[in-house]
């Protein structure tokens, strides 16, 4: 697959024909949510877990020096806390682009915190796409975080953005927690 996936995404058309749907974020779509929502909600994703295992060539890298961003990986034993948007579908043009880097639309139960559960729209990247990392060390990963710099800003500030979010939320996430406290410089 290549890198750019908007088109590929726009072909699925998946829930295109819905008059409004849920958007599950586990990444920057926590804090940073530039576009248009209808409403917003705390959710989790059951049998997910969040990796920064997805190159960043568009965002917080370069081609020559990629960032690393999140991404889910199944991973029955796990949850992945989030926020959960919903949206109508003129928003996809905007998320696509946003997603481009190698990311699919999937359709996944979320459970919001409220005790609801709703099907809802995630963006996945997957090992077969061409911006794929992958698994590393996580001395090996906070490196990579901490040495690259893109169009949107430094992979750094993103990371902690993130891990800032969670702690905001009540969310321990042992991944982001353990780039976190190296990217702070220290090690506990």
């Amino acid at each position: 697959m290549s890198i750019d996936t908007t088109a590929i995404n726009r072909e699925a058309n998946l829930f295109a024909d819905h008059d409004e749907v849920w958007l599950f974020g586990y990444g920057s779509l926590i804090y940073k949510a530039d576009f248009a929502f209808l409403e917003r909600r705390p959710a989790r994703l059951h049998g997910w877990s969040r990796r920064f295992w997805q190159g960043s060539h568009d965002h917080r890298g370069t081609p020559a020096r990629p960032g690393r961003v999140a991404t889910l990986v199944a991973d029955a034993t796990s949850s992945c806390l989030g926020m959960a948007y919903r949206i109508t579908p003129d928003v996809f043009t905007h998320l696509d682009h946003r997603e481009k880097n190698g990311y699919l639309r999937h359709a996944l139960t979320l459970d919001l915190l409220d005790g609801n559960e709703v099907e809802g729209l995630v963006y996945v990247a997957r090992e077969d796409n061409a911006a794929w990392l992958g698994p590393d060390d996580d001395d090996a990963i906070a490196m990579q975080i901490a040495n690259a710099v893109g169009p949107s800003g430094s992979n750094r500030d993103y990371v902690l953005a993130l891990a800032d979010a969670l702690h905001a939320l009540g969310e321990q996430d042992a991944h982001v927690s353990s780039l976190e406290r190296r990217l702070r410089g220290t090690r506990a």
